[in-house]
């Protein structure tokens, strides 16, 4: 592979149609929110109740308005959900993607170095604080180093939703190609039929992991 002369400043994923993105830093979330919310409830059919439909649009915004907090919390930059129509089953499941700086490395001499290598960085995720449970492995995506990690979250308690259910979590870390300082991000979660170890939680490990050979980075 030809190395880039410039950093990539975006990627794309072939997502199916019913997941939406919902951007955090360019646009207005609530809108895209709304937006998403209009969207699933102008399918449904006129003879529907209104105050049937009125609870589970709010409760549908409700959710939303959490799932954007928490992708907020962790300074994500598009947050994705798989969306359908009001009434249908929706999973369990988000992609959050994101992107963090790597500190430049201090040489004994504390003068200051170029970004630290990449794959001095998959080294680290690779040997870092790994779980029991946690898988960890490295390759490449779209030609960049790439570190894919898997794990069980164990329920946490949210003071303003009760306690959240364990979920099944796999990280992809990628190098950005052309700016080695920075690695991006792409962190699938899903609860399954309620428990992270089942059969549908691991079709859509699949998925993902299927998803992911679609990414592909961008320059503009």
């Amino acid at each position: 592979m030809v190395e880039p002369t410039s950093p990539a400043t975006g990627y794309r994923l072939l997502l199916p149609s019913d997941w939406v993105q919902v951007p955090l830093r360019q646009g207005d979330a609530e809108e895209s929110v709304r937006s998403i919310v209009n969207s699933a409830f102008s399918r449904v059919p006129t003879d529907v109740p209104r105050d049937k439909l009125t609870p589970l649009r709010l409760d549908l915004e409700r959710r939303l308005r959490a799932a954007v907090a928490d992708a907020r919390k962790a300074d994500a930059l598009e947050l994705y959900l798989p969306m359908r129509l009001a009434g249908e089953a929706n999973l369990g499941a988000s992609i959050i993607v994101s992107e963090t700086l790597v500190p430049a490395r201090t040489s004994p001499d504390t003068t200051t170095g170029r970004g630290s290598d990449p794959t001095e960085i998959a080294l680290r995720l690779l040997a870092g604080d790994r779980a029991a449970d946690m898988d960890v492995s490295s390759g490449e995506v779209d030609g960049a180093l790439a570190v894919r990690r898997e794990r069980v979250a164990p329920a946490a308690a949210a003071a303003d939703r009760g306690t959240e259910m364990a979920g099944r979590r796999v990280d992809y870390f990628m190098s950005v190609p052309g700016d080695p300082a920075r690695w991006f991000v792409a962190a699938f979660s899903t609860i399954g039929a309620g428990d992270p170890r089942d059969d549908l939680a691991d079709a859509l490990v699949e998925w993902f992991d299927a998803l992911m050979t679609t990414f592909r980075w961008s320059w503009t």
